[in-house]
């Protein structure tokens, strides 16, 4: 019976430390700031406001992201290991930032981004970063915008 209450009492202390060091916790979290709105990868999925996908089939795609060679093509660079010193504050908003996540089982309302090398594209992405990679990157931008399309945005 005492080995039932130690295990009850100790489920609930477990669960917490997982959620703690899922989101608690100070962290580095890749992040963007676009238009005044702070945008981030999430560390828990079930707390991001947008998910986004990733896949293979450019014809299941619903965002194009062409991965560029070279940052002045880009529409979104992220160059940040420049210098080691990281920039204080860089990602910091006086609001919630808003949270994506990337998923593997997306719904059929979430973006599904197709990362490729050659257009066309939605998005062109330039990624040289100890910090990001190339899909947190393609997540950020596609999440800053929403999930739709760049060619749709600027249409309406």
């Amino acid at each position: 019976m005492l080995r039932l209450k130690i295990l009850a009492s100790a489920v609930p202390l477990a669960v917490f430390a997982l959620v703690a060091r899922g989101e608690f916790l100070p962290g580095p979290h890749p992040c963007i700031e676009a238009s005044g709105t702070t945008v981030q990868i999430a560390s828990i999925p079930w707390l991001a406001q947008l998910h986004v996908s990733f896949t293979d089939d450019p014809a299941a795609a619903t965002v194009r992201v062409q991965v560029s060679d070279n940052a002045e093509a880009a529409d979104f660079a992220v160059i940040d290991d420049i210098d080691d010193d990281a920039e204080p504050g860089a990602c910091e908003s006086k609001g919630v930032p808003q949270l994506v996540a990337i998923s593997a089982n997306p719904t059929a309302s979430d973006p599904v981004i197709y990362l490729s090398q050659d257009g066309p594209a939605d998005y062109r992405i330039f990624v040289h970063s100890k910090s990001f990679s190339v899909r947190d990157a393609a997540a950020l931008i596609v999440g800053a915008h929403g999930g739709h399309r760049q060619l749709e945005a600027a249409s309406l």
